[in-house]
């Protein structure tokens, strides 16, 4: 029952996030140029409600999906790797124009050119968890 909960929510946050045209190119085009606030709002309003639910689920001891008590670690203070993830992160987004979560919300529309850089994101993603052990963190 709860998988069909989670598979609803989902749903809703694609259909919300197509329509609001978070997964739209242009949009992320327009945000990569600063010319359009629309991303900015997006994202900010985004980061604003996970630092309250993280602080939520932090202090209430929330179980999770599979009744564990969720523990999320403190980060630890490093400049450098989340400055080059950072970059690294956003010239993908800006060469591929999609990010992560917007990358399924266009296959799910019928985009199917994205499914090349989902496969390279899967790919890439797949790398990096061979040359984890030998990257500097």
């Amino acid at each position: 029952m709860k998988s069909i909960v989670y598979i609803i929510i989902g749903t809703f946050l694609g259909i919300v996030l197509y329509k609001s045209e978070a997964a739209s190119w242009f949009r992320i085009y327009e945000m990569f140029q600063f010319d359009s606030f629309h991303m900015y709002g997006i994202i900010g309003s985004a980061l604003a409600v996970g630092v309250v639910l993280v602080q939520l689920i932090k202090r209430s001891k929330t179980k999770s999906f599979f009744g564990e008590t969720i523990n999320i670690p403190n980060k630890e203070k490093a400049f450098t790797r989340y400055l080059l993830g950072g970059i690294l992160f956003g010239l993908g987004w800006a060469l591929a124009g999609a990010c992560p979560g917007p990358m399924y919300i266009l296959t799910g529309a019928g985009y199917w050119p994205i499914l090349i850089v989902l496969f390279g994101a899967t790919v890439g993603a797949f790398l990096y968890g061979v040359l984890r052990g030998k990257l500097p963190h």
